[in-house]
């Protein structure tokens, strides 16, 4: 249901504007526990903010622009008109966390005009939910201006207490750092600008990337994190850093090329500025705030794409027992025969059909390929990438046609890779091509890459060019049914809601930094924090499920920081619609724990977060669309952890069966990381499961009816 209430009182106020000019204006959320105040000063300068449950948590904070080549929108503004509105509609999720989500808000609409001669307008719509918070500019058509170049956004966020933040830097190119803890007040982001495995970073402000959590001081504290929403056509926000104000100012990322973060023509309006509000961190995972803010699903029904869990040639590169590239050589542009073959190839015909084996085997829908097409000898380390990949001819040792035909005899998917080693304009001009001949074989999802520094130089990741370049090539996708999880990305906005072929994403510092890093890899806070940071923006290509945790003998001075329970854990606690076994097939074979890997769901109809705290430990329970079975999955950081865990989620009066993979009693994500136990008990919605969790480890739980 969908309603619209225009409150007399506010009507009223208007009406008198001749008499007196309204300055202020708020609105509450449905269930009265967030309110937004919003007020024009003295000096004509747009203010609002926010209140939870009484306490300030936002104090006054300005709204504005800073534009090319004519004035900014910094002050001399008055209230127009003011509208204001509920919503409370549902809506169904094709794939997800949940079936079906509740979307119920009240919206404040301010419309906005200049003082001056030649008034300009601008308005600002606040969406108020009870947990949390969005709003957006919007530029209406008008004579006074068509387009505008938009140099910085003034968007404020004035903290009310020095929070304890969970931050990684504002990085224009990339999310691949790991999380710092500090105060808001201690955040240093330039500091991590020279991280050894990051060659490609560029930090010009002490900003941090979003999502960024924080928790207030005190016994009984809240819970805040910032994000945005509906990212289109505009560039990524960062939040800029005042140590002593403990004032945060959106800092968008911009262009060398063009000098200015954004051009746009009206009318638009922005993406949203979102605050997730909690009162408990269980909350914030709750949430479906980001998603909620986006437009309604525009392509319907997309049965081409399933929920699946996957293998793939691609461990084995990060290890080193074979490459991406085919030949000995490194020439650009060469033509190839198995004559220069190098012997490492990891992507042959007879490799791939060893994975569609193993995975037709063991309850696993699909298989990635990557390596399969010509171009890795000249892709990274060089700066003429321009024309490297061709998307469409394979190397002379991988037979596109029969492995696709052998995989659809054993009802297993092929999923493509595009890596575009950051050069978007040799993709964008082959993408017809090489989406028509994945339509043509049947394939319907690709994972794409964007490593190394964009081209042209002085783009970045996440700049307004590039925020196009990969919207436009998921929008282009869904039109040859292809779903897409895109690696070095763009953040995620919850543009999966309009566009459910957006299925996941990396962005974030994922499961290969184990594998290859200088610094240790992922320590094992690293999962705990992120299930309350980027796992909040939307769904994750961790790739988990990595049993050989010293990575003997392929790379003798690296390891997984966890313990292999809490590899199964990871497949409940950080989502995606897909999830890979990401280990070599030979380091399942005969293991008891992969039972957990075949038998866990990927597609959702009800999530239940249990516990957690960011950095510390996170326990999830997820029941599995279309049959009575749950998971459970409960991680820890590297301290050990005694976790009592009600299971009043069950159906009541019926009884289950619960397989639990648990850490044995000496396992330690670095002494002991592998010894783990399985046992067997039955459970029922009274019962209470009190789980020992190692240091760095973790439990996973399939709960099935009897």
């Amino acid at each position: 249901m969908r309603f619209f209430l225009v409150a007399i009182s506010l009507f009223l106020l208007v009406s008198c504007t001749q008499q007196e000019e309204l300055k202020e204006t708020s609105i509450n959320s449905p269930g009265n526990i967030n309110t937004v105040e919003f007020f024009i000063d003295a000096s004509g300068v747009p203010k609002y903010r926010v209140i939870h449950k009484g306490t300030t948590v936002i104090d006054t904070s300005s709204l504005g622009f800073e534009f090319k080549d004519i004035p900014a929108f910094k002050g001399d503004f008055r209230i127009v008109s003011i509208d204001s509105g509920s919503t409370d509609e549902a809506w169904k999720m094709p794939w997800g966390e949940q079936s079906e989500v509740r979307n119920h808000y009240n919206e404040l609409k301010v419309d906005l005009e200049e003082t001056l001669e030649n008034a300009r307008k601008l308005n600002l719509v606040f969406r108020v939910y009870d947990d949390g918070i969005g709003f957006r500019y919007e530029f209406p058509e008008q004579a006074q201006m068509n387009e505008v170049i938009i140099t910085d956004e003034l968007t404020n966020f004035q903290l009310t207490v020095d929070h304890t933040a969970w931050w990684i830097p504002g990085d224009w190119d990339i999310y691949e750092h790991l999380y710092n803890t500090t105060r808001v007040s201690e955040i240093n982001a330039i500091s991590k600008r020279n991280h050894p495995d990051l060659a490609q970073t560029y930090i010009p402000e002490n900003a941090v990337n979003t999502p960024v959590t924080m928790r207030s001081p005190g016994e009984q504290p809240y819970y805040l994190s910032f994000h945005e929403a509906e990212l289109l056509d505009y560039a990524g926000m960062t939040l800029k850093v005042n140590n002593e104000t403990l004032n945060l100012e959106s800092e968008l990322v911009g262009s060398d090329i063009t000098g200015y973060k954004v051009k746009r023509s009206l009318p638009f309006h922005t993406p949203w500025r979102t605050i997730q509000i909690a009162d408990k961190a269980t909350e914030l995972i709750d949430s479906k705030l980001i998603v909620n803010l986006n437009e309604p699903n525009k392509l319907g029904d997309i049965p081409w794409f399933t929920p699946m869990k996957y293998t793939g040639i691609w461990w084995e590169m990060h290890l080193g027992k074979s490459s991406w590239d085919f030949a000995r050589t490194q020439v650009a542009g060469q033509t190839f025969s198995m004559e220069d073959a190098s012997g490492t190839h990891g992507a042959t015909t007879e490799n791939t059909k060893h994975y569609i084996d193993f995975s037709a085997k063991n309850n696993i829908g699909g298989v990635l390929v990557e390596g399969w097409n010509t171009g890795w000898e000249h892709w990274i380390g060089f700066e003429d990438r321009e024309g490297v990949f061709d998307f469409v001819t394979p190397y002379p040792d991988y037979d596109l046609e029969e492995v696709v035909r052998y995989a659809k005899e054993k009802g297993v998917q092929i999923i493509m890779h595009h890596e575009t080693s950051a050069a978007p304009r040799t993709y964008e001009k082959q993408l017809d091509t090489a989406y028509a001949l994945m339509q043509k074989l049947g394939i319907h999802s690709v994972k794409s890459g964007y490593v190394g520094k964009i081209i042209p130089k002085g783009e970045y990741h996440h700049g307004q060019w590039m925020v196009n370049h990969y919207n436009n090539a998921a929008f282009k996708a869904a039109d040859y049914q292809i779903a897409v999880n895109a690696h070095e990305p763009i953040k995620a906005t919850g543009l999966r809601r309009t566009y459910p072929n957006i299925i996941s994403r990396e962005g974030l510092r994922g499961q290969e930094f184990n594998a290859w890093s200088s610094d240790g890899g992922n320590p094992p806070e690293h999962l705990p924090i992120v299930a309350f940071t980027r796992m909040l923006a939307g769904p994750i290509d961790y790739t988990p499920g990595i049993f050989n945790i010293k990575l003997s003998p392929y790379k003798p001075t690296s390891q997984v920081n966890t313990t292999l329970a809490q590899q199964l854990a990871l497949y409940v606690v950080i989502y995606s619609p897909i999830q890979m076994a990401a280990d070599l097939p030979e380091n399942y074979e005969g293991n008891p724990a992969f039972e957990f890997i075949r038998d866990v769901g990927v597609d959702w109809q009800k999530t239940v977060v249990i516990n957690g705290e960011p950095g510390d430990f996170v326990t999830i329970a997820r029941k599995e669309k279309g049959t009575e079975h749950w998971f459970m999955g409960s991680i820890t950081d590297e301290n050990a952890r005694e976790i009592s865990v009600k299971l009043d989620f069950l159906d009541k009066d019926e009884s289950y069966e619960a397989i639990i993979y648990a850490d044995a009693e000496d396992a330690h994500w670095d002494n002991n990381p592998t010894a783990y136990k399985i046992t067997q008990q039955k459970v029922n919605s009274e019962t209470v499961l009190d789980l020992k969790l190692a240091p760095g480890g973790g439990a996973a739980i399939s709960i099935k009816k009897e």
